[in-house]
């Protein structure tokens, strides 16, 4: 079984419009995080059609990515051919198949994760020691699930009607602590998409101690 939901069908291989309000946001910590070093290479977890890979390399970083999608990772293949993008699970043992890399980025994919803790845990281990793993996923937060419920629009934000929708809804609390847990340390948060307390995704960058 795999912890992703694999059947999704993507439509094409640009970034979403989620990737407008959180790639220069990534950026921005991936630009801080590498300082200047030659050495900018990033795994991409969950890289869908590859849309934020291509962006990267764009930037000059050096990107590899999985995705369980088929259909995803052959739209990648197609658009963006120069691209290590392949079929490929967090259920899977992907530190020995490629290695680890100074930073680990996962956008908008653990809230689709059957079994979290498995995600986490493989993102650790694609980590080198004094690496970063940057992880986004929709916010959720006491005042915007108030918000949400009093105008009604609860149905709308949890979408329960979509195919492969979200299954897991992430606070800032239930994200640390996940990734606290797995082994990663001084973690904090970004918000993007909105004013904080409204964001309509959180940023969290992990690092992995030496």
């Amino acid at each position: 079984m795999s912890v992703e939901l694999d059947a999704t069908t993507y439509v094409h291989a640009k970034p979403t419009t989620a990737h407008t309000y959180i790639l220069p946001a990534v950026l921005d910590v991936l630009e801080s995080h590498f300082d200047g070093s030659a050495e900018r290479d990033v795994f991409d977890l969950g890289c869908g059609t590859g849309g934020a890979a291509a962006a990267l390399a764009e930037r000059g970083y050096y990107v590899v990515g999985v995705d369980p999608s088929s259909d995803g990772i052959a739209k990648a293949n197609i658009n963006y051919p120069e691209l290590p993008l392949k079929v490929g699970s967090a259920y899977d043992d992907l530190s020995s198949e490629y290695g680890t890399f100074n930073a680990v980025i996962s956008l908008e994919v653990v809230e689709h994760v059957y079994d979290p803790r498995t995600f986490t845990a493989t993102m650790y281990d694609l980590v080198k020691p004094g690496g970063v793993a940057v992880m986004s996923t929709p916010y959720h937060g006491y005042l915007k699930n108030l918000a949400l419920a009093a105008l009604g629009k609860m149905d709308d934000h949890f979408m329960p009607l979509k195919d492969h929708g979200h299954i897991k809804f992430w606070s800032k609390s239930t994200l640390s602590t996940l990734l606290l847990e797995t082994g990663f340390d001084n973690v904090r948060f970004e918000y993007v998409g909105r004013i904080p307390v409204l964001a309509k995704s959180m940023i969290a960058v992990a690092r992995k101690s030496l």
